[in-house]
């Protein structure tokens, strides 16, 4: 909304939630336009980014309150889950497949040096349970369901179609929100439990094939060193990831702005805002784990 306030004569106001515009009028020159200060816009940037966060708590807020309110729709649960998790177990193969075979071709190559090449398998291991599969499993999901989410709902947004489910008395957070986060809460752990096993066993056909590694004692080692806590570290990430990514994607979509750009830029802030929130919980969840669980 672009609000003006008349201060002198001659002399106009201008200003929106982002900057402030100071035009002044003169008969002679016409209008001339003088730029906020810096600190003018920077409050004001930091007012609008408040204002969003307290939007966002809010929409948190309803989606728990729906989470628990009837009618529970299983249908919906079932295809939002088809749709994250089998749908994605391609590309979370390809994938995990490519990292751990990578990793092992560079863990080999700097323990050949100390004649520590069979500690490969428990390098990995650890790695992809701990960080590699719950981090990169859910950025391919990001860029594979995240983004679906956000123009999704942002389509339905700008279309119309949220204001007619709530004229039929259908809520569209408990409808279209709420089975979303469920899927994403239950599929990205499992999503991740499988990019572990392939990704341990991407590294285990390049120690044993390419280098030919003694694969008992390279299992033996690795499992000896990989712990249960170590797996049930990852899963817990992948959950709570999974939360965030659904959470703040379907907000981005419930509140795109009208036409084709909206949708369009709407989709590029949830998985901008997902990837970097991802990454932040990663660091502050592993941070918590290692003190409490390894």
């Amino acid at each position: 909304m672009i609000c003006c306030r008349i201060v002198n004569r001659g002399q106009r106001h201008v200003w929106n939630h982002a900057q402030i515009v100071v035009i002044l009028w003169n008969d002679k020159t016409g209008v001339r336009l003088i730029k906020p200060s810096k600190s003018v816009v920077a409050r004001n940037f930091a007012i609008e980014k408040l204002e969003q966060t307290g939007r966002f708590v809010l929409f948190l807020g309803q989606v728990v309150r729906y989470t628990f309110k009837r009618p529970v729709r299983v249908r919906l649960y079932l295809e939002q889950m088809e749709k994250i998790g089998v749908d994605s177990v391609p590309i979370i193969t390809l994938s995990s497949l490519a990292i751990g075979m990578i990793f092992a071709l560079q863990m080999i190559s700097f323990l050949q040096p100390f004649r520590a090449e069979i500690a490969t398998g428990s390098a990995v291991a650890l790695s992809m349970s701990r960080e590699f599969a719950p981090v990169v499993t859910t950025l391919m999901l990001i860029a594979k369901n995240g983004s679906a989410m956000a123009a999704e709902l942002g389509t339905m947004k700008v279309t119309e179609q949220l204001d007619a489910m709530e004229t039929m008395s259908v809520e569209p957070i408990h409808y279209l929100v709420v089975p979303r986060v469920i899927a994403s809460l239950v599929m990205f752990p499992m999503l991740t439990l499988l990019a572990n096993v392939v990704g341990v066993l991407g590294a285990f056909l390049i120690a044993t094939g390419a280098y030919e590694l003694e694969a008992a004692t390279y299992l033996a080692q690795m499992f000896r060193d990989l712990q249960p806590t170590d797996v049930y570290s990852g899963l817990i990430k992948a959950a709570v990831m999974g939360v965030i990514v659904s959470t703040i994607c379907t907000y981005h979509g419930l509140h795109s702005l009208s036409g084709a750009r909206g949708v369009g830029e709407s989709s590029t802030h949830a998985v901008v805002a997902s990837s970097v929130s991802i990454l932040i919980a990663d660091y502050l969840m592993a941070t918590v784990m290692m003190a409490v669980m390894y």
